[in-house]
């Protein structure tokens, strides 16, 4: 497997960047969808530092399934889940029961998804700035 690690970082920091103009301008969904993706990538960028291989969208389950070492804060898995129910509702309006998307998700929740992304990102940077042996 290609060492691609930086790549997908650099993608994570431009999909928070994206979640960060998102929200200063309203977009509230598209912030809170774009958090996500922020988050989705940057485990992937953990993933492939450690040469293997991330797979699927559920971002707790990627942190859950890192190796025990990179000693992960429970708090970290706590704020994926939450950035994990704007993966699909933020964009499909079959998702509610009535309204289209951007009507159900306000600043708060848009603030708190970029912070929760950002500290994810915090993390995977961390991790990639040490040597991996590919376990």
């Amino acid at each position: 497997m290609a060492q691609r690690a930086a790549d997908w970082l650099k993608q994570a920091q431009r999909d928070l960047a994206l979640a960060e103009q998102a929200r200063a301008t309203g977009w509230h969904e598209w912030a809170c969808f774009a958090a996500h993706q922020a988050a989705d990538t940057a485990a992937k960028a953990l993933y492939q530092h450690l040469g293997r291989l991330g797979w699927g969208h559920v971002v707790a389950r990627l942190l859950q399934e890192l190796p025990e070492e990179l000693r992960l804060p429970p708090e970290l898995i706590e704020e994926a889940h939450e950035l994990d129910t704007y993966y699909i509702p933020t964009r499909y309006p079959d998702s509610h029961a009535a309204g289209a998307p951007f009507e159900h998700y306000s600043a708060r929740q848009s603030e708190r998804a970029v912070d929760y992304a950002r500290a994810i990102i915090t993390f995977v940077r961390h991790h990639l700035a040490e040597p991996s042996d590919g376990r």
